[in-house]
């Protein structure tokens, strides 16, 4: 709506009239906790969501854009939207996440945009459906203005150190959601509970043969809320992630490296981003009176901003260190391992925690540890290592991508200064690996909902994933569906035939997994509908139906799509002087857009690209569609609860097996879990048409 537009922009006035160089603090004083526990603890709040990291904040905004009083409970201490590991977003496949999560509304994208010191264009030379944004991002001006968007939310109340001990279910139940208690401060009730405690759970932090109860990043472990999850039934396994050290970046030598820059205009991942970027004078540092941003936005908001800006505002110089603002966009550099380098690990390899017995936890296979690219790719002369500034400002840490380890500190120190420009390398902070509970999303619901206590959903990585991009989609689709369970409307399904988010949450809840699952391309049957360009467009009757997106994006996106529609049928009406359609000749390899005669031109290049993308692809993007219509279809065909799959003497035992775990609410899904056969389908399609009495049983 307007207001969730007007937040946006209010929020970025603050922090130019307040605090313009990003400190710590927050604009508006989160509300005390003696606050809390004087007038709010026996309030029943609608939705209660637990932790406050990259999935909690997008579940919490989520729930309370869509009217639900709204309560986000950390443990910590300015944790909220912490970046533990590498702080950049997007990246191959996962940018479709963040693209899609601002289709609809999330948040990410425009934090990303807003913090980012470096943009790049990932697979730029291949096709569109492949190819990816990425942004490397200042970490502490990321979590202050998360956190100042969390605080400057309507419905939404941020409560800081408070450890949550369990979940709550009323006496005498196991699955009759009440609440969640708290070490210190009793129950608090509620109608819905998303639980988003990341690697917080029963976490372990391991060095070499050192090993410790922790959260990561100086966060507290969360040992009695796992057990009360595994108390109420639900599957528990242990999984591994880790970060490289941390070095002092005035003692790398960046003359033996290669530098990296950014593109000379950056990419953006969110409309709002780009939007502040148009409407930016020449320089934002020279104060630009409100009144002329205002002749520039949408008429009908302006009233209201208006209203919503202090008084003190008379002037436009917001996000003056913003790539937004055309500020110069920070380096990253490269080098790589060496066989000395290869050497030192070797030697200590039985030393640390990872192949030393300690942990037990499976490790991310696409994002290896410096140990595991060793051993498993011992062939390899050398591998990647690139540094990534934390942030903006002078003297911001280094983040060595590609040496995360859990090496004892001594062997650290040795591996690390062999590396090319490391050598005399300063540690801030070494590296560690942690190891946490991640519950089987097998449990889970494809609206995040767990199976075993309705009202509780659980989003991020304890469900299983990686990566900040992953955990955000995942909670922001856990806080509209609790928020639409409080509303006691439909739930809110994106299937895989419709976005990225699907495919993550049907592979999650169908297949579940027994690795840090990280999304790809490749997990898309149809990669060239969905692809990251047009999620604005193939989920707008998503994103109305949601209701949380500006009102103002989603007319903007219809007003666009109704321009492609006529531009792609002017082309096919129109002929050059040889006869030939204009959407024929474009469709050559050697044409593009731009080539076409000046009358064809269209004005607007989002127009332009999409209208060219929908012609050169045509033939392939039309089989695609019959594909999904068909996968549509069969996941219409709803599978009736009465259904007993082990009363079914005619479907096969491991079949029968897999069925009665999952539950497959259709057809559709039932397909996708490994083991199912067409010939299975074809007897419970028999049962189903039978009817309820009428099952063969054995």
């Amino acid at each position: 709506s307007c207001l969730n537009f007007l937040f946006f922009l209010t929020v970025a006035n603050g922090l130019a009239t307040k605090t313009p160089h990003w400190t710590n603090e927050p604009l508006k004083a989160n509300m005390t906790l003696m606050s809390i526990l004087t007038n709010q603890i026996s309030e029943h709040w609608d939705v209660i969501v637990v932790g406050a990291g990259h999935a909690g904040c997008e579940a919490a905004l989520a729930a309370a854009k869509m009217g639900c009083h709204t309560l986000l409970l950390e443990s910590g201490h300015k944790t909220v939207a912490l970046m533990p590991c590498n702080p950049s977003v997007g990246g191959l496949a996962k940018s479709h996440l963040v693209y899609e999560l601002d289709a609809l509304g999330g948040t990410i994208g425009f934090v990303a945009d807003a913090t980012g010191i470096q943009f790049r264009t990932l697979n730029a030379s291949r096709g569109p459906a492949v190819r990816a944004t990425r942004s490397q991002n200042d970490k502490v001006a990321y979590a202050t203005l998360m956190r100042s968007i969390i605080n400057n939310t309507p419905n939404l109340t941020l409560l800081e150190g408070v450890e949550v001990t369990g979940i709550a279910v009323k006496a005498g139940t196991n699955d009759v959601l009440q609440g969640v208690t708290t070490a210190k401060h009793g129950l608090f009730n509620a109608k819905t509970v998303v639980v988003t405690a990341g690697t917080a759970l029963n976490g372990t932090i391991h060095i070499g043969d050192q090993k410790w109860s922790g959260g990561g990043d100086g966060r507290l472990a969360a040992q009695q809320l796992s057990q009360s999850l595994k108390e109420l039934g639900l599957d528990t396994f242990r999984l591994k992630t880790g970060t490289p050290p941390r070095l002092d970046p005035s003692s790398i030598d960046y003359m033996a490296t290669e530098i990296q820059s950014g593109e000379a205009r950056a990419p953006l991942f969110s409309w709002l981003g780009e939007l502040l970027r148009q409407q930016k004078c020449s320089t934002w540092n020279n104060l630009q009176p409100i009144e002329e941003v205002f002749a520039r936005l949408p008429a009908s908001v302006v009233s209201i901003i208006r209203g919503a800006l202090p008084q003190e505002c008379s002037t436009w110089n917001i996000f003056t260190d913003s790539v937004m603002a055309d500020a110069e966009q920070v380096p990253c550099w490269s080098t790589h391992t060496t066989p000395v380098v290869h050497q030192v690990i070797k030697e200590n390899l039985l030393r640390s925690s990872l192949y030393g017995g300690s942990i037990i936890g499976t490790g991310v296979r696409y994002c290896p540890s410096i140990e595991d690219k060793i051993v498993k790719f011992s062939d390899k002369e050398s591998h990647h290592v690139f540094l990534e500034p934390e942030g903006r400002a002078c003297g911001s840490l280094i983040y060595p991508n590609g040496l995360s380890n859990s090496l004892p500190q001594e062997a650290q120190d040795a591996m690390v200064r062999a590396v090319p420009g490391l050598e005399r390398a300063r540690f801030v902070s070494y590296g560690y690996a942690i190891e946490y509970d991640c519950f089987n999303s097998l449990d889970l619901k494809h609206t995040l909902e767990t199976k075993a206590v309705p009202g509780l959903y659980l989003a991020g990585q304890i469900n299983g994933t990686t990566g900040y991009e992953e955990a955000a989609v995942l909670g922001f689709m856990a806080g509209v569906n609790a928020a639409l369970k409080v509303r006691d409307t439909a739930p809110f399904i994106l299937s895989r035939q419709e976005a990225y988010v699907g495919v993550m949450i049907d592979d999650l809840v169908t297949k579940g997994t027994n690795e840090p699952y990280r999304m790809f391309t490749s997990r898309a049957e149809r990669r060239l509908l969905l692809r990251q360009d047009n999620a604005r467009f193939r989920l707008l009757p998503q994103a109305r139906y949601l209701g949380v997106a500006p009102h103002e994006f989603l007319d903007e996106s219809a007003a666009l799509s109704d321009a492609i529609a006529a531009e792609i049928q002017r082309l096919e009406q129109t002929r050059l002087a040889d006869g030939t359609p204009l959407d024929r000749y474009l469709a050559r390899p050697e044409v593009s857009y731009v080539d076409l005669p000046a009358s064809a031109k269209h004005t607007l290049p989002v127009v332009a690209e999409q209208v060219e993308l929908a012609i050169k692809y045509a033939g392939y993007i039309d089989q695609e569609r019959r594909q999904a219509e068909r996968a549509a279809q069969m996941d219409r065909v709803v599978i009736p609860e009465w259904v007993d799959y082990w009363d079914i003497n005619s479907l096969r035992y491991e079949c029968r097996e897999k069925l009665s775990r999952i539950r497959p609410a259709s057809f559709g899904q039932a397909a996708r879990i490994p083991g199912v056969t067409p010939a299975d389908l074809s007897v419970l399609s028999v049962v189903i048409k039978r009817g309820k009495n009428n099952i063969m049983r054995p």
